[in-house]
């Protein structure tokens, strides 16, 4: 069994295979390289634990290509090998993460030692970094669920973390998308490094496009200086796309370019600009069902759809339900100032009947309703929001046999079509114009309903 891969950069060839040969002997894996460029290929395709780096290389100064190897794969130890024994180039390496270096002519056991000590120590900080992984694993920041559906999904994130594979979060409005991916970056190992939202539903495509990638001063009218994008913001980090849906085709196709080359330009620029990004993107829409209408390109989807990770709706969970209801009392609990809340057995079984067409978010609403409201420390159903008070066991659309009690039909009709609107006004989260299109209604035609039936959308949407 190998002692380590490691990869050996220097081009003088009677060397580099000297050292090659002597690091085999020992029980190491070892390759090597002639050229910086030709370095990080190997870098790019294999596993290292250690990096023997030559200082003078042909093509490149090793010193830069130290900083580039510490900063696309931190993990991997480097020893710096030099021809001239110098205190300032020493200094120079260790600041920039070399973990020691080594002059030519060397003593192979003193080498030997060098090599090591770099492979314990970057072994420890490997195990370091499982450990606090699997620690998170028990502990998954902000996510509640003790349900197996619930569970699958932390397993699953558990497992993709460590990546930088793409991952598609699918799941319908209020389900906690954006919570997911960021937990995948909280517990990935670009922790420390940025995450950036951008919600492309709520711009235009010129704006959304200047926003992702920057422009140049004199891109067009407005841009009075020159403007860094979200991709380079979050270089090094995490971007998360919420609603990829949502994008135009044309931006669709330069976002294909960056997560392929991991290369874009400025709008109105000409320099091509490299990032180390990783992507996670989220949508509440049918993606295959888009390409196939040609809304949504189909090698775009193909290179976002690597992994998916599907979050259920709550109704599938219902057992998560006093988990969740815990979690959010206590949270608008102390936000409030307010101690020792309970809500009564009554609301817990009609919250637990309740469909939750808005799933988690509408949930986190109700409770947060409740809590700003009550008077004392008994959270009961008058507290609850009118919709979950009449939703009931019943999923949207039913008609429960109670209310056809002294009631005429145009009255019982007219009851069922205001609990039927208000749970899809509460899944949109009260977004008239998306409760039209899940309708495919005209947006008038459903305001004129709203008027009608008297619901009061914004002052349901304040609270």
């Amino acid at each position: 069994m190998s002692k380590g891969s490691i990869l050996v950069i220097d081009d003088e060839t009677e060397i580099r295979e000297s050292l090659a040969e002597l690091l085999r002997v020992e029980g190491y894996k070892a390759d090597s390289a002639s050229t910086g460029e030709d370095g990080m290929k190997r870098l790019e395709n294999g596993l290292f634990d250690l990096v023997l780096l030559d200082i003078n290389l042909p093509d490149r100064n090793g010193l830069d290509l130290l900083q580039v190897i510490k900063r696309e794969s931190p993990e991997v130890g480097v020893i710096m090998i030099t021809a001239y024994a110098s205190t300032q180039i020493a200094f120079q390496a260790s600041k920039q993460g070399a973990d020691s270096y080594v002059t030519k002519p060397w003593d192979n056991d003193k080498l030997l030692l060098e090599v090591r000590n770099a492979l314990d120590k970057t072994r420890l900080q490997l195990e370091n970094i499982q450990l606090r992984r699997a620690l998170k694993r028990y502990d998954l920041p902000n996510i509640v669920g003790k349900s197996e559906k619930m569970q699958k999904v932390m397993d699953l994130i558990t497992q993709v973390a460590a990546s930088r594979a793409t991952i598609l979060i699918t799941g319908e409005s209020g389900t906690g998308k954006e919570l997911v991916a960021k937990t995948i970056h909280a517990t990935s190992p670009r922790a420390d490094r940025p995450f950036v939202p951008v919600n492309t539903g709520s711009m235009p495509v010129d704006l959304l496009e200047s926003t992702l990638f920057g422009h140049v001063k004199g891109a067009f009218t407005s841009a009075i200086a020159t403007k860094r994008g979200l991709f380079e913001v979050a270089n090094m980090g995490t971007i998360f796309f919420d609603e990829i849906g949502t994008v135009g085709v044309e931006t669709q196709t330069k976002l294909l370019r960056v997560i392929q080359e991991r290369e874009f330009m400025r709008l109105g620029g000409t320099e091509t600009l490299k990032v180390d990004v990783r992507i996670l993107a989220a949508t509440n829409a049918d993606l295959r069902k888009m390409v196939m209408e040609g809304k949504f390109r189909e090698d775009l989807f193909y290179r976002l759809n690597v992994i998916t990770l599907n979050l259920p709706p709550l109704r599938d969970r219902k057992e998560d339900i006093p988990h969740l209801t815990e979690h959010f009392l206590r949270k608008f609990s102390a936000e409030n100032g307010r101690a020792g809340l309970q809500f009564t057995p009554e609301a817990m079984k009609v919250m637990l009947d309740y469909s939750w067409p808005g799933n988690v978010r509408e949930l986190e609403n109700a409770v947060e309703r409740a809590v700003v409201l009550a008077s004392g420390t008994t959270l009961g159903t008058e507290l609850l929001p009118e919709q979950i008070m009449q939703g009931g066991p019943h999923t949207m659309g039913t008609i429960p046999t109670e209310s056809f009690d002294g009631r005429s039909l145009f009255e019982i009709m007219e009851g069922v079509e205001r609990r039927v609107i208000l749970e899809m006004l509460a899944h949109t989260n009260w977004s008239q114009t998306d409760a039209a299109d899940q309708f495919k209604i005209p947006l008038s035609t459903l305001n004129q309903k709203i008027k009608r039936l008297q619901i009061d959308v914004k002052r349901r949407r304040d609270n």
